[in-house]
């Protein structure tokens, strides 16, 4: 996607890019939406700030709404058993739509996830356990990210509670990432 110029039409909060402080864009700024992935918008200031700006506020961008999808409860129900196999695998398609603010690629496929555990929950159901890291031990956006992978997996049904962990043993570098995260970063 190229840079698109648009005009904020409505104060909204953001989150500063990469410090993870919440902000506000203000009706009539003139921002540059750099990235729309994963639900969530990338837009930069006329001064270069980056700040992502979540999809229940794309109209103050001039875009469509993101609502929350509740794709899993309308098309399982809370109540439908489920084995560990399928919610597995609706765990990593969850983690596939959350993206690094400041890089196009999803946070599996940059290598980002460390460990995906699944076992029973004390009251049913089950609980997913994820271990990941940041690019950057610095990076303030580990908060931001943390709340809304665990958002994401607790609509999939049989998930009573997920919890991230964010480590940065051992440290993340460029050889965790798939081949095709590296080919579409240019990389090879």
């Amino acid at each position: 996607m190229g840079y698109e110029l648009v005009t904020v039409t409505r104060a909204a909060k953001a989150v500063t890019i990469p410090y993870g402080t919440e902000t506000m864009l203000f009706k009539d700024e003139k921002v540059y939406i750099t990235q729309n992935l994963g639900g969530s918008y990338t837009v930069q200031r006329d001064n270069g700030q980056l700040v992502r700006v979540e999809g229940k506020d794309a109209d103050s961008i001039g875009k469509e709404v993101v609502e929350e999808k509740k794709v899993f409860k309308i098309e399982y129900g809370d109540e439908t058993p489920r084995d560990d196999k399928d919610i597995e695998k609706d765990v990593w398609d969850q983690l596939k739509t959350c993206y690094d603010p400041e890089i196009p690629v999803n946070i599996v496929e940059l290598g980002l996830i460390y460990s995906c555990q699944i076992t029973p929950h004390a009251q049913g159901g089950k609980k997913v356990d994820v271990m990941m890291t940041l690019t950057a031990p610095g990076c303030g956006m580990s908060g931001v990210l943390k709340t809304e992978i665990e958002q994401k997996l607790g609509r999939i049904p049989g998930v009573k509670e997920s919890y991230v962990e964010v480590t940065f043993e051992p440290p993340w570098n460029q050889s965790l990432m798939t081949e095709a995260a590296r080919l579409q970063l240019g990389m090879m």
